[in-house]
C-alpha cells in the first residue's frame, strides 16, 4: 500500500523511467562541466514536471504532497542538479499559487507549468537566515513600484523567465513590511544578474547574484502589501519538504551503489557483503533512509491540508540532510578507494548534498523552528 493514488503511480512511473533513461546518463557530465540542468527543460515541460507541485486549476498535475515527494525523490536520485533547478522553480511557482490574486496566477502559472523556469529571490548578503533583515524595497513611483537591491545565492535566475522578488514596501515595519512581486527579466530593464557561482555540489544546478533597480507594474505585486514574509515562509514549509525528498532521493542512490559494490567486491574470494562489519554499516543507512523518508512524507500528508506543518517541514529538512549525509559518507567508505575517486558517484552525492544542511533553512535554524514549537505547547 502507497501514500498515493493508482492515477499518481502511473506518473511516477513515468517520471522513473524518464530519471533512469534520460536524467541519469548525464548527471556525470552536468556535473564535470558545469553544465546547467535547463538542457533538460523541453522534456521536463513536456513530462508536466514543472507543474507537478500547482492544482489542475493552475495549470498543474495536482500531484498530492506525498506524490509529490516521491517524483522529487526520483529526480534527485538519478541528478541532484536538475531536481535543485527543478524545486527551486516550486519556490517560485508556490508563491504565487499561495499568495497572487487569481488574475495574476492565471497570468503566470500556467506558463510555468509549461516550462517557463521561474526564480525565487528572497537571500540577501546580509539577510539569509533571518530575511526578516532584508534591505531591497520596493517603492511606490508611477503606476507601479520601483525595485532596488541586490539579492544572492537565487537558484535559476540566469535563464528564469519569471522571477519572485521580495522587497520591503516600509522598511519601518520588519518582516509586516515585506511583499513580492513578479519580475519578468524579458519585459523590464533593470536587472542585472551576475555570472554563475563557482559551487561545490550542484554544479549544473546554478545559482546567481541579482542587482535590482526597475519598475514593475503593481497587478505585478504578489497579494497585499506587506503579506510578502508570510507567504514566503509558507512556500519554505514545502521548500523544507522538497529539500528533505532531495535529500532521501541521493541517499537511495547512494546506499543502492553501496549495495551492488558490496555484493560485486570480492576480497579473499568472498564477497565484502559477508563482513559482519560492512553489513551493520549498511543496515544503518538502511534505518536512516527510512526514518528520514518517514518524517519527509508525515509532512508531506500534510501539505495543502490548510493545517499548519512548519515544525514537521523543520523536523523532515534536518533530519532528512544530516541522515543522508552519513549514508553518502558510509556508501563512499564501503567503495574504499573507488569511493573517492570520480569514476564512481559517491563523491558528487556527498558534494552535493552538502548545501542541503544550509540552504532553506540551515541545521541551526531546524532546530530552532522545532524548539520554538515545543516551547509554544507549554
Amino acid at each position: 500500500m502507497t501514500d498515493w493514488r493508482d492515477d499518481e503511480q502511473a506518473i511516477l512511473d513515468q517520471i522513473e523511467r524518464f530519471a533512469r533513461e534520460v536524467l541519469a546518463p548525464r548527471a556525470a557530465e552536468l556535473d564535470e562541466g558545469a553544465i546547467f540542468a535547463t538542457c533538460h527543460l523541453p522534456a521536463m515541460a513536456e513530462l508536466g514536471l514543472m507543474g507537478l507541485n500547482l492544482p489542475e486549476g493552475d495549470g498543474g498535475l495536482g500531484l498530492s504532497g506525498p506524490a509529490l515527494y516521491r517524483a522529487v525523490e526520483l529526480i534527485a536520485a538519478a541528478c541532484g542538479s536538475t531536481a535543485s533547478m527543478l524545486t527551486a522553480h516550486y519556490l517560485a511557482t508556490d508563491s504565487l499559487h499561495l499568495g497572487a490574486d487569481p488574475a495574476l496566477r492565471a497570468r503566470i502559472l500556467p506558463r510555468a507549468a509549461a516550462g517557463a523556469l521561474g526564480a525565487f529571490a528572497l537571500t540577501e548578503p546580509q539577510a539569509g537566515s533571518n530575511p526578516a533583515d532584508m534591505r531591497s524595497t520596493a517603492t511606490r513611483e508611477g503606476a507601479g513600484y520601483r525595485l532596488r537591491g541586490s539579492k544572492c545565492f537565487i537558484s535559476n535566475a540566469g535563464a528564469a523567465e519569471f522571477i519572485v522578488v521580495y522587497a520591503k514596501t516600509d522598511p519601518a515595519a520588519g518582516a509586516r513590511g515585506v511583499s513580492a512581486f513578479v519580475v519578468e527579466p524579458g519585459r523590464i530593464e533593470g536587472i542585472e544578474v551576475g555570472p554563475a557561482e563557482r559551487t561545490m555540489g550542484l554544479r549544473g544546478g546554478h545559482v546567481f547574484g541579482l542587482t535590482l533597480d526597475c519598475l514593475v507594474p503593481e497587478e505585478n505585486r504578489i497579494g497585499p502589501e506587506g503579506s510578502g514574509f508570510r507567504t514566503a515562509m509558507k512556500v519554505l514549509d514545502n521548500g523544507r519538504i522538497e529539500v528533505a525528498a532531495q535529500a532521501t532521493g541521493i541517499a537511495e542512490a547512494a546506499l543502492a551503489a553501496a549495495v551492488s559494490y558490496a555484493q560485486e567486491r570480492q576480497v579473499g574470494g568472498h564477497p565484502i557483503a559477508g563482513f559482519q562489519g560492512l553489513q551493520w554499516m549498511l543496515a544503518d543507512s538502511a534505518n536512516d533512509l527510512a526514518a528520514a523518508r518517514a518524517l519527509g512524507l508525515a509532512a508531506a500528508r500534510l501539505r495543502g491540508t490548510g493545517a499548519r506543518y512548519s515544525s514537521e517541514s523543520a523536523h523532515a529538512k534536518l533530519f532528512a540532510s544530516e541522515a543522508a549525509w552519513r549514508i553518502a559518507d558510509r556508501a563512499l567508505q564501503v567503495h574504499g578507494g573507488y569511493g573517492y575517486c570520480r569514476d564512481f558517484p559517491l563523491e558528487r552525492y556527498l558534494r552535493d548534498l552538502r548545501i542541503f544542511r544550509i540552504y532553506e533553512g540551515s541545521s541551526e535554524i531546524q532546530r530552532s523552528i522545532i524548539a520554538r514549537g515545543l516551547l509554544a505547547r507549554r
